[in-house]
């Protein structure tokens, strides 16, 4: 799990940083084009269509979306960034220890009928014990509490099904968190801008629209990005959660079946 955050981390920043290199490039491009221009305006106007078609196509593309993130200030952009790394990170560990977790539980179930078939108890525990994920753990339980009854058996199997349940879910009360955080964060960027603009207001004593319009569009920008943050992590969570819900039925089912085996088999009564 640390590895995973450690790795993410390194990613998002490396992605942040040429974020901004390629940025900075950008704005130092024109500036080249313009002394060649001056230079031999006359073997420049023919290719000039041609760069502005590429221009374009850059901006409906991931350079539009690093140039906003510049333009939205450093301060709030850079605490949505670290929601949405750290939310990402949640998500992928999450997803891999759940799928992971995932146990074709028929497989399993058969498996232990046919050693209690064999009246080969012990051997049951040991297939539990070799298949990974909790449906496998809480059906070693219930098998290592066979000797004291059905209601030994019964008990076992909620107690531990409640143990491997909270363990299933954890994680996801800071995937929430940042869900809630991100568009927070955005909105707050939001009213700070825009105080600064009515700022801008008051201190040139004249409303113009390119005064107030700048400002606007900068604060504007944070609400964006949060809200995208929070819908990136939103998915991720309700897949979780579909993932977390499917292993608890196969868990419950698993269960019922381990019941009825052990009755078949005579091992309790």
């Amino acid at each position: 799990m640390r590895k995973i955050f450690a790795l993410i981390f390194i990613l998002g920043f490396a992605v942040f940083i040429n974020t901004t290199s390629v940025y900075a490039q950008g704005e130092e491009e024109p500036v080249e084009e313009a002394a060649v221009e001056e230079e031999a305006p006359v073997e420049e106007a023919p290719a000039a269509p041609a760069a502005a078609d590429e221009e374009e196509e850059l901006d409906f593309g991931h350079q539009l979306i690093k140039k906003y993130f510049i333009e939205g200030g450093w301060s709030f952009m850079m605490l949505v960034l670290i929601c949405l790394i750290l939310g990402l990170a949640f998500c992928i560990e999450r997803i891999i220890t759940l799928n992971i977790a995932t146990t074709n539980t028929d497989k399993l179930i058969a498996k232990i009928d046919d050693k209690l078939k064999d009246n080969d108890l012990e051997g049951a525990m040991e297939v539990c014990k070799s298949t990974q994920g909790p449906t496998a753990s809480i059906l070693h339980e219930g098998l290592k509490s066979s000797g004291k009854g059905l209601e030994s058996v019964e008990k076992a199997v909620v107690s531990y099904g409640a143990v491997q349940m909270g363990l299933l879910e954890r994680g996801l009360v800071w995937i929430s968190l940042f869900i809630a955080l991100a568009p927070m964060l955005g909105f707050m960027g939001t009213v700070i801008g825009m105080i600064g603009a009515f700022d801008k207001i008051a201190a040139v004593g004249d409303i113009s629209p390119a005064i107030v319009a700048d400002g606007i569009k900068v604060a504007l920008l944070t609400t964006v990005f949060g809200l995208i943050v929070a819908i990136i992590l939103q998915i991720g969570y309700n897949y979780i959660i579909s993932k977390i819900d499917g292993i608890v039925n196969k868990m419950e089912d698993a269960s019922i079946s381990l019941v009825d085996v052990l009755l078949d088999n005579k091992i309790v009564k």
